[in-house]
């Protein structure tokens, strides 16, 4: 992985669709000083930040992962199911054109990319309430990749429960421990009080967890892996996590 696109909170960042308890306690100061640190802490393992411009018109801006699906020389945009969040994808679509091949998610299908896990020949998919079958058919067709599916329409998106730190280690929430597409890896299950950690990200051979679940951090070092801890408080109350705030490849 060589680049990262990433984009700042907005001033209207506040206004983000959330459900989470403390939503309206958001600090727009804190957060976008925890975005500075993980946009440092990307930089400092090695990858190569694209800055997108901050977007104003749209609250949840800052989740970039959302708005594009990237497999090899390929990236699809992808169609939001909130219409409040469609055309976060403009200046997003305007980067990837210069690496990727493109295409574009065309209603009724939705998918977004905190639904998607990535492995090196295969993707896992959530079918939640932001994506549905149809954009996971058109994602398949474009990709010309293998989607193995999850579905839970109650949970709104698959990578708030599991992530995968390399083809073999999945670490993930006891809601999903047991799902078949999920036997043939070894389980890095998430205590229940600390469900939150199930997002990682891993950058060439870091994994990046939030900094608030220490019994989850230690089992990811007893597992053997190197790990990178974030403040992520504020982007928690936008029902963010670390993998939202970025767009690897």
């Amino acid at each position: 992985m060589k680049h990262a696109i990433v984009r700042s909170p907005p001033s209207s960042f506040k206004r983000c669709i959330s459900s989470h308890p403390l939503h309206n306690k958001l600090n727009i100061t804190l957060a976008r000083k925890q975005h500075k640190e993980y946009c440092r802490i990307l930089s400092e393992l090695g990858l190569d930040l694209i800055e997108l411009p901050i977007d104003e018109e749209h609250p949840d801006s800052c989740f970039v992962e959302d708005t594009a699906i990237i497999f090899g020389e390929k990236a699809i945009i992808t169609c939001m199911a909130k219409e409040s969040r469609r055309g976060e994808d403009m200046q997003v679509e305007q980067v990837l054109r210069k690496y990727k091949h493109l295409s574009r998610i065309i209603v009724p299908g939705t998918i977004e990319g905190g639904d998607v896990a990535h492995l090196t020949d295969s993707l896992i998919c959530g079918i939640t309430e932001r994506t549905n079958q149809e954009g996971v058919t058109q994602t398949t067709e474009f990709l010309k990749v293998r989607i193995e599916v999850i579905e839970d329409n109650s949970i709104v998106h698959l990578k708030s429960y599991l992530t995968f730190i390399d083809d073999e280690n999945v670490v993930v929430s006891k809601r999903f421990a047991e799902h078949p597409v999920l036997h043939r890896y070894r389980q890095l299950i998430v205590p229940e009080d600390e469900e939150y950690a199930a997002n990682t990200l891993t950058i060439n051979g870091n994994v990046l967890m939030s900094s608030w679940h220490p019994k989850s951090i230690q089992m990811v070092k007893d597992a053997g892996f190197d790990v990178v801890t974030i403040d992520m408080s504020e982007f928690e109350k936008c029902e963010g996590a670390i993998t939202c705030l970025s767009l690897v490849f």
